[in-house]
């Protein structure tokens, strides 16, 4: 699928990258680095704990209002927000574990140092910041005709695993999860620079036949320079459009890892959040005045693929098995 975008139209969305496939918080650095000091509390009850019945405490960013939500309805509203409810059963059991081990760490995290930006919320209904979610009369909006069929869908999936949790070394794991790979997920340290024990490369093969997984972005080369000159300070560029952005380093997994703009080297997430690109993972050409960058993959490619963990479930794997596939030595607790 090929796109052209106008630049009067680009300055609004440059600035937002995708959520739902690149979910891990408003701090994804922030986050991995106190991935190792933090101490949330311990998760292996024998009786439910009266902390798995807490509710959350969400901040609207749009009213300033701070409510609690059910752990339950919380979940039921993230796996509305983050995943297409078509998705086969299991997939979406997946992911509401994924969404429920979100929001424990996020708890965890903002007790042990509160966001002041949140007050006493755990977090905010900022999909740019947060996981996403929406409220009941939200997902009656969004699923419209289908409200009945698509919420009763997720609620009994969330049901069926509402008390489980991934942890690893006995503390909420980063849930990362993403849209579709580019055929390998990629590892937590070469996107964002901290490796994570169970945040690693693995195979997700599928995602290469789902659709969106190769797209063109074309901008004009007016544009380009303009962004780029005002993205990255000192940059110089020739007057050669072809050499503005040369592809230097990348993963196995096809991240682009280093990458030179102007005699700046800079990061294939850098200029994937300067030209709001549906991945790190692109190739970079020149015709008829355009710049066009040829995308494989949606989102950060870190963690679980929602369309790779929905052919799993097609496939007759479980949600135990998809998990345990994308969050390699995570371990899979219950609350209760």
């Amino acid at each position: 699928m090929k796109k052209a975008i106008m630049a009067s139209v680009f300055l609004a969305l440059s600035a937002v990258i995708p959520a739902i496939p690149s979910v891990m918080g408003n701090t994804e650095k922030e986050a991995l680095a106190k991935s190792q000091d933090i101490a949330v509390k311990e998760y292996i009850f024998d009786e439910c704990d009266s902390a798995a019945d807490e509710p959350y405490k969400v901040l609207n960013c749009s009213t300033g209002i701070v409510s609690e939500v059910s752990v339950r309805d919380y979940v039921i509203g993230a796996v509305a927000a983050e995943m297409p409810a078509s998705f086969e059963e299991e997939a979406l059991k997946a992911q509401a574990v994924a969404a429920h081990t979100y929001a424990e760490r996020q708890r965890g995290l903002q007790k042990k140092s509160p966001d002041t930006a949140l007050g006493n919320a755990d977090f905010s209904d900022d999909p740019n910041k947060y996981q996403g979610f929406y409220t009941n009369d939200m997902i009656h909006h969004y699923f419209g005709e289908n409200y009945d069929v698509y919420y009763k869908k997720i609620a009994k999936a969330v049901d069926e695993v509402l008390p489980y949790i991934m942890t690893y070394e006995d503390e909420p794991i980063i849930a990362a999860f993403h849209s579709m790979s580019s055929g390998r997920t990629e590892s937590a340290e070469n996107v964002w620079g901290a490796a994570v024990d169970y945040l690693v490369s693995t195979d997700s093969e599928a995602d290469t036949e789902a659709p969106g997984y190769i797209e063109e972005t074309e901008i004009d080369e007016q544009f380009v320079k303009t962004r780029l000159e005002r993205v990255f300070e000192g940059i110089k560029l020739e007057n050669d459009p072809e050499k503005w952005i040369t592809i230097k380093e990348k993963s196995p997994s096809g991240t682009v890892i280093k990458a030179e703009a102007g005699g700046i080297e800079v990061t294939g997430g850098e200029i994937r959040e300067a030209f709001g690109l549906r991945s790190a993972d692109f190739t970079v050409s020149c015709k008829d005045g355009k710049i066009i960058f040829t995308t494989r993959g949606y989102g950060h490619g870190v963690g679980m693929s929602q369309y790779g963990a929905n052919h799993m479930a097609q496939q007759g794997s479980t949600w135990r098995e998809i998990l345990e596939h994308y969050y390699s030595k995570a371990e899979i607790v219950s609350m209760c």
